[in-house]
């Protein structure tokens, strides 16, 4: 049902930021949690920040104080705000959107993700 698309993704220098978008299409956006997911080269995906349908948000320990993500359910739109990035945080971007029933996991949809790469 539904279908994100990230965008704004691309090559940015140590300390420099960058804006990620994710573009959710369908319904019910807004009862979704949301989150950014990123995997770099040989390692596992990580969750980086999840943001519920009240505005709740939380962290990753490597990304806190330097990453916002926020969400503008009139766009059906979730955003990732990165300042001061780091080579660490080079890595593909994943929207991903969840819809729970409690603790139990119903909807699960993921975009197709964007590079992010932070030179030295």
């Amino acid at each position: 049902q539904m279908q994100l698309v990230e965008s704004g993704g691309g090559l940015v220098q140590y300390g420099g930021s960058l804006r990620l978008s994710c573009a959710a299409s369908g319904t019910n956006f807004s009862i979704y949690v949301m989150g950014w997911y990123r995997q770099a080269p040989g390692k596992q995906r990580e969750l980086v920040a999840v943001i519920t349908s009240g505005g709740s948000t939380n962290y990753a320990d490597s990304v806190k104080g330097r990453f916002t993500i926020s969400r503008d359910n009139a766009k059906n739109t979730v955003y990732l705000q990165m300042n001061s990035l780091k080579p660490e945080d080079t890595a593909v971007y994943y929207c991903n959107a969840k819809k729970k029933v409690l603790v139990f996991i119903k909807d699960d949809y993921w975009g197709q993700g964007t590079q992010v790469t932070v030179s030295s």
